[in-house]
């Protein structure tokens, strides 16, 4: 992890160096039990986005050497119940940057050893924004890619930017135009 080392006015200094993206992987393993469960006897679809949340934000913390808060969650998509008993394995990595912000993507997949059953049960991409130690927003390092699967992931992630800040535009210049 970077250290973030004070200068001598008592200002920070980040650790800006590119990194690949494979230095900020990450992985949380999880048997789910029946409190995640929810009335249809499934785990909760909540209880999935908590662990997609919390390995997200350890991959861009991995990445940044520091704090970071979720900003935004973008297509989350559940493709298979996850159920209790199944061993959950969350993969997350961050495919972009920003200046102050990165994108993560994770993927979730379900194993039930007793059955065999292995699915890709859920896919999500997340934006955080790295902090400095007044909880004010500071420069984060930026992705060099390592592999065509990783260019074409920073392209994708490049592409949902331009569309999160486009609808940001829109929303504003409708408020606008109606006197909010």
């Amino acid at each position: 992890m970077a250290t973030r080392p004070a200068d001598v006015s008592g200002s920070e200094q980040w650790d800006l160096t590119p990194r690949p993206p494979s230095a900020s992987s990450v992985q949380l393993v999880r048997q789910m039990e029946l409190p995640d469960a929810n009335l249809l006897g499934n785990v909760h679809g909540g209880e999935v986005m908590k662990l997609v949340d919390s390995t997200g934000g350890l991959a861009a913390m991995k990445h940044c050497g520091g704090p970071v808060v979720t900003v935004a969650l973008d297509e989350m998509s559940f493709m298979e119940p996850v159920y209790v008993g199944d061993v959950v394995t969350v993969k997350a990595m961050v495919n972009d940057t920003g200046r102050t912000s990165v994108e993560v993507g994770v993927r979730v997949e379900a194993d039930n050893f007793v059955t065999g059953r292995h699915v890709h049960t859920s896919s999500a991409y997340l934006v955080y924004v790295a902090l400095d130690k007044e909880g004010k927003p500071r420069p984060v390092p930026p992705v060099e890619p390592e592999n065509e699967e990783q260019r074409q992931r920073q392209r994708e992630a490049k592409l949902r930017r331009e569309a999160r800040l486009a609808r940001k535009e829109t929303i504003l210049q409708a408020r606008r135009a109606k006197g909010e």
